[in-house]
C-alpha cells in the first residue's frame, strides 16, 4: 500500500517519536493503515476532505496511553494535531478544524457532524474486529459503512491481522 504525500517522512518521524503503545499493538500502526484504507472507500465518490481523512488515520490513536479504557486520547490528539499544524501538517483552518473534531470525538460514540469526520468515525469503528466487536451499524454514520457487505470485509481484514 503506498502512502500518500501527505504523509511525509517528517510526520511519520514524529509518529514514531510520540507514540507510547509500540508500533505494533492493537493501537499502532497496522491498525492505522487499515483505518486509512477504510476511510478511504468510504470517501469515494464523494467530496469528503481526504487528506484529512488520511491524516486521521495516522494521529486518532497517536496520544493513547492505554490499551484499554483511556476516555482522554481523542482531546490528547486533537491537541497534539494543533500543536504541530504549523510545523509539520500545515493544514488550512477548515482542515484543521474538521481534524481536530474527529480525533477529539472519535471514541465517543458520535455519529453526527460533517460527512468527512462521519468518514473518520466510520473508517476507525470498521476496524473493531481487531479487539473483538463486530461494528454494529446503528454505530456507523455513513449508509456506505452501515451495509453488510462493507462490515464483512472490514472484519475479515481486522481480524486476517490479528
Amino acid at each position: 500500500m503506498s502512502i500518500s504525500s501527505v504523509l511525509h517522512s517528517e510526520l511519520i518521524d514524529q509518529l514514531k517519536l510520540e507514540f507510547q503503545l509500540g508500533w505494533n499493538s492493537i493501537h499502532g500502526y497496522n491498525h492505522w493503515c487499515r483505518v486509512r484504507e477504510n476511510g478511504l472507500f468510504l470517501a469515494e465518490g464523494s467530496n469528503a476532505d481526504v487528506t484529512v481523512i488520511e491524516l486521521f488515520a495516522f494521529l486518532h490513536d497517536i496520544k493513547r496511553e492505554d490499551e484499554g479504557f483511556d476516555p482522554q486520547h481523542g482531546e490528547r490528539a486533537a491537541a497534539f494535531v494543533t500543536s504541530i499544524n504549523k510545523d509539520i501538517l500545515q493544514l488550512e483552518q477548515p482542515q484543521l478544524a474538521l481534524l481536530t473534531e474527529a480525533c477529539f470525538y472519535h471514541h465517543k460514540g458520535v455519529t453526527k457532524g460533517p460527512l468527512t469526520v462521519q468518514i473518520c468515525y466510520d473508517a476507525d469503528r470498521l476496524d473493531l474486529a481487531r479487539v473483538g466487536i463486530i461494528p454494529h451499524p446503528k454505530y456507523l454514520c455513513t449508509n456506505k459503512a452501515k451495509q453488510k457487505k462493507v462490515i464483512d470485509w472490514a472484519v475479515e481484514r481486522s481480524r486476517a491481522d490479528w
